[in-house]
């Protein structure tokens, strides 16, 4: 069974790892709901006001010198340093998060990378960043731990630095303390009045308890002689919720002689055992104790967090399996499940798509529009009053008669007009068949980008949509061939029944004989009509425009019923047909180029994928010490 100390390291290793993975939370980025889990892991944050003792305290707790110099701000840009405890005899090396692949195990080195490392974002100047800097440490020598080195809190802006730079670092510093499972590390120089420690206020402005909080008093062998911290390290000036640590950071003198940290810790030890005034609290000072302490204390945390930091565990993986249900789990590499997947694709998209033009979803009322709306308007804009005025009526049957007039009814003259007036519906015809199929290409294209399972395959929605587009081509050409067709059968036999029914015009020389030269049954009542008056060619007009308008109302109930059978239909029916004849003649190679992904996707599963094994195995092993006590 596991141990709490396997917790520490577990919840080191999801802390990296949410890094890696960009799930940490603050500036450093993250989704939605996993900044939630870093949050919920606990860390040291690591406080105080320039020139401090901050960085030797660091120091003192890793065992080694790495951290830059200087004097004024040093610190300017938060520093994520996660220690992993490793075996006896194993060397120690550190590991930037924006060098992976580097191990450092000279540690002059990691000082450099982290100078150089702010400064390329900071520049060579006094400016500051919110963006951390993230640094591994695996040493024998250290304990399982997670610190936070944030820049030192100053009053006043130095030559260089912006006027707001004070405000800055401290809403740098707030926005991690503020977090209720940030652990306060709050150093205080010894040498100064705790009164006006900036750690100290900021500490208390955050956590008024102080049950997050530890202070850590520093340069405690810098104070006056005859005089001594043990009222604020036994808790009498301002007491805690935890003990008071006291430090003896290495001398400047130790610095520059690039003293060990290990003799250091052994001269601190001696200097709390051997002095009067704190020999009494030596078992409870120093650095290693500092640490020890934190370590405990973070056991505690975590043991009393484990329900919480597993709910919301379980609440991510179900986040990420969805996500990965989303985005679409891995490609098989066979040519026979490629296909599958591709036909599967293939019915997710049909699926889509018939619903759109059953009315599931928009767009299919649009097809119903062209038949309703724009070929009535096209039907009633044809120029049949300028095809039918007096002077064209009379040119057409003059020209019908040729050189000897009609002698009863003009029925050639008839049939010129029917016949190139007919033609004028050609027109709306084929823009209803056009119009059908720009409504038919448009549902295609919003179905492959509503089709959630196709956004991963970018050749493949190219590859259907060109498929598509051919066969709603070649149905558009079926429907203005039967459409246009339907128009000619109009114009090649005329309805002889309208015209029987027509009244006949009578001879004025032969009153009430019944014998008019105008087509069906005679009609005594009916007044005479002089055939080459204009009454005449307005009475022809007039029954051609009856005999039109007839047409037109067929035709306004049978275009649609053609473009529906030819287009609408044949979509619904065999819109991939074209489509699977291809795919069907491809090879592996082929199908594995039609199913490549869009790079950015691929990278987003990978990401999704490491998460959820992270966070399975973080609840497995948390789940075995859960119960440890």
């Amino acid at each position: 069974m596991a141990t709490m100390e396997n917790v520490i390291v577990l919840v080191n290793r999801i802390q990296r790892a949410c890094t890696v993975l960009g799930d940490h939370g603050g500036d450093g980025g993250g989704t939605a709901s996993l900044p939630t889990l870093w949050e919920s892991l606990p860390s040291v944050a690591v406080v105080g006001g320039q020139s401090s003792g901050k960085s030797s305290v660091l120091e003192s707790i890793v065992g080694r010198d790495f951290l830059p110099r200087g004097s004024g701000i040093v610190t300017r840009r938060p520093l994520v340093l996660q220690l992993h405890k490793t075996e006896d005899g194993v060397q120690e090396y550190a590991e930037f998060l924006h060098m992976p692949k580097r191990r450092f195990s000279d540690f002059s080195l990691v000082r450099k990378e982290i100078q150089d490392e702010t400064d390329r974002l900071t520049g060579k100047t006094k400016q500051i960043s919110p963006v951390p800097i993230h640094l591994s440490i695996y040493s024998p020598h250290v304990v399982n731990l997670t610190l936070i080195d944030l820049p030192g809190l100053t009053k006043v802006a130095v030559e260089g630095q912006p006027e707001s730079i004070v405000q800055d670092i401290e809403n740098m510093v707030r926005s991690y303390v503020d977090k209720p499972n940030c652990i306060i590390l709050a150093i205080s120089p010894a040498n100064q009045d705790i009164a006006t420690s900036d750690a100290i206020k900021l500490a208390r402005d955050v956590d008024p308890t102080g049950q997050r909080t530890f202070g850590v008093l520093t340069k405690l062998d810098l104070m006056d002689k005859g005089t001594n911290a043990l009222d604020v390290l036994e808790g009498r000036s301002y007491r805690l919720q935890h003990p008071w640590v006291g430090i003896v950071n290495r001398s400047q003198a130790d610095i520059n002689k690039n003293v060990d940290m290990i003799i250091a810790r052994r001269k601190e030890q001696e200097f709390f055992a051997s002095s009067p005034e704190y020999s009494h609290l030596a078992s409870r000072m120093g650095s290693e104790y500092l640490a020890k302490l934190l370590s405990q204390h973070l056991e505690a945390v975590i043991r009393a967090q484990i329900p919480s930091i597993t709910s919301l565990i379980n609440k991510t993986i179900d986040e990420l399996e969805s996500e990965m249900d989303h985005i679409g789990r891995p490609i098989a590499s066979d040519a026979g499940a490629q296909l599958y997947l591709v036909l599967e694709l293939c019915r997710a998209f049909e699926k889509i798509f018939r619903e759109h033009l059953d009315g599931g979803r928009p767009g299919g009322d649009r097809i119903y529009g062209v038949f309703d709306n724009q070929l009535p308007s096209a039907l009633r804009k044809l120029p049949f009053d300028r095809h039918l005025s007096l002077q064209n009526v009379k040119r057409v049957v003059s020209e019908a008669d040729g050189y000897q007039p009609h002698l009863i009814a003009p029925e050639q003259g008839y049939r010129r007009l029917i016949e190139s007036a007919l033609n004028y519906f050609r027109g709306p015809a084929e823009a209803s068949v056009d119009a059908v199929h720009n409504v038919l290409k448009e549902l295609v294209r919003r179905s492959i980008g509503e089709t959630q399972e196709l956004k991963r395959f970018p050749t493949l929605q190219a590859e259907l949509a060109a498929a598509c587009f051919h066969s709603l081509e070649r149905f558009r050409e079926d429907g203005r061939k039967t459409t246009v067709r339907l128009v000619d059968m109009e114009a090649t036999y005329l309805t002889v029944e309208f015209f029987r029914k027509l009244p006949q015009e009578v001879d004025k020389d032969k009153p009430g004989t019944g014998t008019g030269t105008g087509t069906g049954t005679g009609n005594p009542s009916t007044p005479s009509v002089d055939r080459y008056a204009d009454a005449h060619f307005r009475r022809i007009a007039s029954n051609v425009s009856a005999y039109i308008g007839m047409v037109s109302d067929t035709l306004k109930n049978t275009i649609p019923k053609s473009v529906v059978h030819c287009q609408v239909r044949e979509a619904k029916r065999s819109l991939l047909n074209y489509f699977y004849t291809q795919v069907g003649r491809k090879d592996a190679t082929e199908l594995a180029q039609l199913l490549d992904e869009d790079p950015a996707l691929m990278e987003r599963r990978q990401q999704c994928f490491k998460r959820l094994e992270l966070y399975k195995s973080a609840r497995n092993e948390i789940d075995a010490v859960s119960w440890t006590r």
